[in-house]
């Protein structure tokens, strides 16, 4: 009997630290992925540009279209490969012409970026409407004109009917702006729900003890202080703020005109290598000891940062099944391809 109620008490013991823990973590501002789907639909629709299953559809088939690059190379789809977390797996952007990203900066992944309340690393764009629109036009990128994008859209009889019925106007003759729209319809789906989200919404069994204990680290070392939200980051912070970043010297970039850069989203940190703005920084483990010398002005230890690591793992999450598109055909009135 003795032995029965010490167990009781042990197990109750435990559901008690692990609903602290979970509350601990919702304290300072982390949040799960809504689980059920008219809670997430309300978190990532944008009214202004209301989402449905067509929209969704041609999104996808737009997103992966290399012809609306200026060479019909390049498509959304190389910056940020959804087969490999959301990036291309290069330190700067490339892009047109085997050009990379002026600035030497990373792509970061598309993957969640609906839940950051900016984009870009400078944060010039509020949504994902506006950000699809930068990198068609980029010249490293996809160095395509509006003009020129529209121009393929409305000469391929698909997309025209697509658009259409999309948007329920038999008249409607797509713009540069309804390309943009719908690919961030597209991207709006690209969320990836993690054993995390589980935690938070009451399974204590979604993480196991390590990584209870790294999230622990996590919240006690002060991560939290910018990596937090559904997002678990996504808004602007000083960086460097206490410390020197040793790989500053590589690129220009130095944030947006008070110095604030975009806070990466660590959903499915361990697949979107390398890391910062600048993609200087391969190993993981690295970037949390950076990250604990610039941003929190501290000196993790070798145990403190594995730990933390551990506990980032649970953040890779379920990715979206996405059935490679099958594009329409293009007619003799689509531009051709430029590769100047």
């Amino acid at each position: 009997m003795i032995k029965k109620i010490t167990t009781a008490a042990y197990l109750l013991a435990t559901s008690v630290m692990a609903d602290q823990l979970a509350d601990q973590a919702k304290a300072a501002g982390l949040a799960p992925i809504p689980k059920a789907t008219a809670a997430l639909y309300k978190m990532v629709d944008n009214p202004d540009n209301s989402m449905n299953a067509e929209k969704v559809e041609l999104g996808k088939k737009l997103f992966f279209d290399p012809r609306l690059s200026k060479s019909a190379l390049i498509s959304c789809n190389t910056c940020h490969n959804l087969a490999t977390g959301g990036v291309d797996g290069v330190p700067a952007a490339t892009g047109h012409m085997w050009r990379h990203n002026p600035h030497h900066l990373n792509s970061p992944t598309v993957y969640n970026a609906v839940f950051a309340s900016r984009q870009f690393w400078d944060g010039r764009d509020p949504d994902l409407e506006a950000q699809a629109q930068g990198p068609m036009q980029a010249p490293p990128e996809m160095a395509a004109k509006p003009e020129h994008v529209a121009a393929v859209v409305n000469s391929i009889p698909g997309y025209v009917r697509a658009f259409r019925h999309a948007y329920s106007n038999p008249e409607m003759k797509p713009t540069f702006k309804d390309v943009a729209d719908v690919i961030a319809v597209f991207e709006r789906t690209l969320v990836t729900p993690s054993r995390f989200d589980e935690y938070l919404g009451g399974c204590d069994k979604a993480l196991g003890k390590e990584e209870k204990a790294g999230l622990k680290t996590f919240i006690e070392k002060g991560c939290t202080s910018c990596h937090t939200g559904v997002a678990v980051g996504g808004g602007m912070q000083p960086f460097p703020l206490m410390g020197k970043f040793k790989y500053a010297d590589v690129g220009d970039f130095k944030g947006d005109a008070n110095g604030l850069v975009k806070v990466p989203t660590l959903r499915n940190i361990d697949e979107t290598a390398p890391y910062f703005h600048n993609g200087t920084v391969w190993s993981l483990k690295e970037a949390i000891k950076i990250m604990g010398e610039t941003q929190l002005g501290i000196k993790l230890s070798d145990k403190e940062t594995a730990s933390i690591e551990t506990f980032l793992k649970s953040l890779n999450g379920e990715k979206p099944a996405v059935d490679y598109p099958q594009l329409p055909a293009r007619t003799d009135a689509t531009p051709l391809p430029d590769l100047n």
